[in-house]
């Protein structure tokens, strides 16, 4: 599977899928995997690209707002993000990033979040 997503993700950055195109691929089930409770072993290159099914949850260990740590919970923050609402699933794109100085926490859409330090791993969902 990670073979398939990181060949996805290349066409993905490269324009050479439509968004229809992806969201079909998604959809159908052909690429997307279940989201792992975190991104352990996951975050060791900035840009990757991974594309999950998500659900939402309210509790799970979440650091940060918009760019989370490595070891967040990709369900809670998903619901913090906006992306998603409790008990809801959906196809999101889950990008590695540079890692930040710090990682503030904040409230939203019923999920608190942690501030963190600098810690060495990052990523940002988005939607498709």
């Amino acid at each position: 599977m990670k073979v398939v997503q990181e060949l996805v993700a290349y066409l993905d950055h490269r324009g050479k899928l439509s968004r229809k195109q992806l969201k079909k691929l998604l959809e159908q089930n052909y690429v997307a995997s279940d989201a792992p409770s975190g991104m352990h072993g996951l975050c060791d290159t900035v840009g990757a690209t991974y594309y999950f099914r998500i659900r939402g949850v309210l509790e799970g260990q979440v650091w940060g707002t918009d760019t989370y740590t490595r070891d967040s919970n990709l369900g809670a923050a998903a619901v913090h993000a906006g992306l998603v609402k409790e008990g809801e699933s959906a196809v999101l794109r889950v990008t590695v990033v540079a890692p930040l100085s710090a990682y503030p926490g904040s409230t939203r859409n019923g999920v608190t979040t942690s501030d963190y330090a600098e810690f060495p791993h990052a990523w940002r969902l988005s939607a498709i």
